[in-house]
């Protein structure tokens, strides 16, 4: 499960997904506003889509039926920067492929204007005013002004194994792929949103790093994850721990499977891994995901036969954004993908012995998750 691989970082959009596909990369992380203890989560996002179809300008869709109908389907960059809270929002930077420089090796690096990413640091800025959000509604985005800089210590992986292996990525096997080199990161730096400096530091910026990939997105689409973890037993901080789930429906070529998830959770050094590709484990997942009127509620059961993992989780709508994607054939399908970053739970982690008996491990209580929900 911990096997760094960082060629599943690569930039993947190459033959059939060039024309296609997309590919990011994903990081949030929790800063502190600067002389104050109050903390606020972010993420910072590269969003790259079809450079095969680029233009000299972004190539933007968002379900625009006169370019679905002319066949034109979307190529850019974007540049997709957030933050969660009552006051959350998103800031959109779009540019054209043929202005971004991609090193798609190993390990990848992107740069745009200012704006630049690799495995080691994350840099850039984006200032939207009110009416140039409001005169490009294709944007799908808010107004305000943030920048960054943040250097980056992934710590712990989250490899899925055979299901993302280059054979498969090879065949474009599934419809969405996964990779997160940094279930753990660290990161160090800071981010300005709208004048207001946060401080992000590696002891407790409860950092997060994963790439995605692929010709269309996941529906159902769950992804829970956090390293702000402490005991409910002894009442102590786990500092040696993080939990990571995602998944919902995969697709092998043209056939949906069940739903599925692949989990696992790192406990104070100790791996256990709930991954339905490893047959030889029996892993199996329960997961049921609802919205209520003010907030958005998981639960999800995985089982091995050596470990069992109950998770509970819940997040304020009002603290949540609807973060937007068009797939790479100009649709937006997604039009309620809740996201979240201030999420809370408890995940209560079991032993099973070969009768089936179980002794609990730990109850673990766990604030900062970030959070996504969403079916169409």
């Amino acid at each position: 499960m911990n096997g760094n691989d960082i060629s599943r970082d690569q930039w993947m959009l190459k033959g059939p997904l060039a024309k296609k596909g997309y590919d990011w990369w994903w990081h949030s992380f929790t800063g502190e506003k600067e002389g104050t203890e109050e903390r606020k989560p972010f993420y910072v996002e590269f969003f790259t889509c079809n450079p095969a179809h680029a233009e000299d300008e972004p190539v933007i869709v968002w379900n625009d039926k006169q370019k679905q109908e002319a066949g034109i389907l979307p190529s850019y960059l974007m540049v997709n920067v957030g933050y969660w809270g009552e006051d959350h929002g998103q800031l959109h930077r779009f540019f054209s492929l043929k202005d971004v420089e991609i090193d798609g090796g190993v390990p990848f690096q992107i740069k745009a204007a200012d704006c630049f990413c690799s495995e080691r640091y994350t840099e850039g800025s984006i200032s939207l005013s009110d009416d140039e959000v409001q005169s490009h509604p294709e944007w799908m985005c808010d107004a305000g002004e943030i920048s960054w800089k943040l250097k980056i210590y992934k710590d712990i992986a989250f490899n899925v194994g055979y299901g993302a292996s280059q054979p498969l990525r090879k065949l474009n096997a599934f419809e969405m792929f996964w990779h997160a080199e940094g279930m753990k990161t660290l990161y160090e730096g800071e981010i300005i949103l709208n004048g207001v400096k946060y401080i992000v530091r590696p002891e407790n910026s409860n950092g997060y790093a994963d790439k995605n990939w692929g010709g269309d997105f996941t529906s159902p689409w769950v992804w829970l994850s956090s390293n702000n973890l402490k005991s409910a037993i002894t009442g102590e901080k786990l500092n040696n721990s993080v939990f990571d789930i995602g998944g919902g429906r995969p697709k092998v070529g043209p056939v949906a499977l069940n739903r599925k998830l692949l989990g696992g959770i790192y406990y104070e050094g100790k791996f256990y891994e709930f991954n339905f590709s490893k047959v030889w484990t029996l892993s199996r997942t329960e997961f049921d995901c609802k919205e209520t009127e003010d907030e958005i509620q998981w639960y999800v059961n995985q089982t091995t036969r050596t470990a069992r993992l109950e998770t509970r989780i819940h997040c304020l709508k009002k603290e949540m954004l609807n973060i937007n994607y068009e797939s790479p054939d100009g649709y937006k399908r997604h039009n309620r993908l809740w996201n979240g970053g201030t999420g809370k739970g408890v995940l209560k982690l079991y032993a099973r012995s070969a009768s089936g008996k179980e002794t609990l491990i730990d109850e673990i209580i766990a604030e900062e998750i970030g959070c996504e929900y969403g079916v169409y």
